[in-house]
């Protein structure tokens, strides 16, 4: 039985986690679909989504709420993006960025059939850059694989999160240092966030066994 999670917008079966499809009847990344009392749900694999793994690892207050504005900073192909794209609804909307042109067609393909997300080709390095692209944001998540994650998370914060908001950041460890352990990178960038007195980390998650070497951390801005 299918019954809702602890989780805004997040749905579970006690094994397995799903959101409420925003488009019935398709599927994009081949993900299982479930009819449910006049209702459908799509598969969230937490193999394939930092932001699921952190919910299978027991993060529940993650900030997403239905019609909340989100800047996605590392969309690649798009697929947690479409689960958050189900969670914040018609209402909400996604910016989704990243520098690859490749990946990019994927997500404006994904776009076209949800509207809710809104492509751009740019470097979350340079926010300068698309300033006047996008708006103050609920909820600034990021999954960039750079050495400089953290300074790159910080600054698109700074910025973009509204007072109250929520910024997540998905560290990945062997891309900022692969000569150290993952937990020593872990706590390093936890003394960098720590360093920005406007964020409190509310939530840090190991990923693994979902995601090797990852961890989540999930702020809130004062």
């Amino acid at each position: 039985m299918i019954q809702p999670h602890k989780v805004f917008e997040v749905f579970t079966d006690d094994r397995k986690i799903f959101t409420k499809n925003l488009t019935p009847g398709q599927s994009f990344f081949q993900e299982n679909l479930y009819r449910r009392g006049g209702e459908e749900f799509r598969e969230w694999n937490p193999e394939r989504s930092k932001l699921g793994a952190a919910i299978a690892r027991g993060s529940l207050n993650l900030g997403i709420r239905k019609g909340n504005v989100v800047l996605y900073l590392g969309t690649a192909h798009g697929y947690t993006p479409s689960f958050i794209s189900d969670m914040v609804g018609k209402e909400g909307l996604i910016f989704g960025l990243d520098p690859a042109p490749r990946v990019m067609r994927d997500l404006i393909h994904l776009s076209q059939s949800r509207p809710n997300i809104v492509p751009l080709l740019a470097d979350a390095n340079h926010p300068e850059e698309y300033l006047d692209k996008i708006c103050l944001a609920d909820v600034v998540y990021q999954d960039v694989a750079q050495r400089n994650q953290s300074e790159i998370f910080l600054k698109n914060c700074a910025i973009f999160l509204k007072k109250g908001g929520y910024g997540l950041l998905a560290v990945k460890a062997r891309s900022i240092d692969v000569r150290k352990k993952p937990k020593v990178v872990f706590e390093e960038v936890k003394k960098e966030l720590e360093k920005d007195k406007s964020l409190k980390i509310i939530d840090y998650r190991l990923l693994e066994p979902y995601e090797k070497d990852h961890c989540m951390f999930i702020c809130k801005k004062d």
